[in-house]
């Protein structure tokens, strides 16, 4: 469907696919298939590069063969005020569970916003790429201003306030829900309740 709203901007659809320049498009294919459960489609033939199409989620990965692999810049802190794309999920303790099963490092972050808490986890692609996996959909979007924003199923705050990084090592057993919420400084409302349940079903989110 054709957003509609301030006049002068792009009449933009939807979010089609991101790109990501990638070492080796084998290792990435693995990963983004076996880790994040994308499925690959069909690319142009008429391409004359190497490279990947996956999709799921409603959107597409394409992965691109770098010409020069050596000179990518190698990535090894997990940083969350990096470059990133986001999934929502509905179970972040099937997700942590998984992560150490496949000893992928990550870090976890608790943000907190008017008695309301969000989790999140952050970890690498092959390439350095980040990932986010939260459960963000427990903020509601807020309008600014007498602006007409289109609602998407992403519901992020605009404002939220962050709580110090929290590393996880990949051998470390997960922490219980309990503690993971001990991370975040409450307020004086009472938190929503979390989504309960043991698969790791994932949309696309904002980030």
């Amino acid at each position: 469907m054709m957003s509609v709203g301030r006049s002068g901007v792009l009449p933009l659809a939807s979010l089609n696919h991101i790109s990501i320049v990638c070492r080796s498009v084998a290792a990435s294919l693995d990963f983004y298939m076996n880790v994040l459960g994308f499925t690959p489609v069909r690319r142009p033939g008429s391409f004359n590069f190497d490279g990947a199409w996956l999709f799921n989620y409603g959107i597409g990965i394409h992965l691109l063969q770098s010409e020069d692999p050596e000179s990518l810049p190698e990535k090894t802190e997990i940083n969350p005020k990096d470059n990133h794309i986001s999934f929502q999920c509905e179970s972040m303790p099937a997700v942590e569970r998984r992560l150490k099963e496949l000893d992928i490092p990550y870090i976890k972050r608790c943000v907190e916003e008017g008695g309301i808490f969000v989790d999140q986890i952050f970890f690498h692609d092959p390439d350095g790429f980040m990932i986010e996996i939260c459960n963000c959909d427990n903020l509601p979007v807020i309008p600014l201003g007498d602006q007409t924003f289109a609602m998407a199923s992403c519901k992020r705050a605009v404002a939220a306030k962050q709580q110090p990084l929290t590393p996880v090592p990949a051998q470390a057993a997960p922490p219980a829900t309990a503690a993971a919420a001990a991370q975040c400084v409450p307020s004086a409302n009472k938190a929503m309740p979390r989504v309960a349940g043991d698969e790791a079903a994932a949309h696309i989110s904002c980030a």
